[in-house]
């Protein structure tokens, strides 16, 4: 199991300091991040919280996946590796080989 967790359904109000409070209630926390919009500032909904090892982080999941936290009611499970690849444009969408 992976110690890094997502939570995801967050209120536009909670902290990254919120959210550690939370997770330390179960286990060491190592981080914890609340993913804001890069132009505003403003909370995206969702956040990470890396566990200190696998048991609290299996512990976090299984106690407050479902709960509430700041009046909404989170989701914690496991966060997926980022896929690797680049985004940007694609060969099919780029005009300028075609002439």
């Amino acid at each position: 199991m992976n110690t890094r967790l997502y939570v995801g359904n967050l209120s536009y109000d909670t902290t990254d300091d919120g959210l550690r409070e939370a997770f330390q209630q179960i286990g060491p926390v190592r981080d914890a991040t609340v993913i804001t919009d890069r132009y505003s500032g403003r909370s995206r909904g969702f956040g990470f919280v890396e566990m200190e090892n696998e048991q609290a982080a299996a512990e976090a999941i299984a106690q407050l996946n479902e709960t509430v936290l700041d009046g909404r009611t989170i989701r914690v499970a496991e966060a997926s590796p980022r896929p690797s690849g680049g985004g940007g444009r694609d060969d099919r969408s780029s005009s300028y080989d075609r002439w």
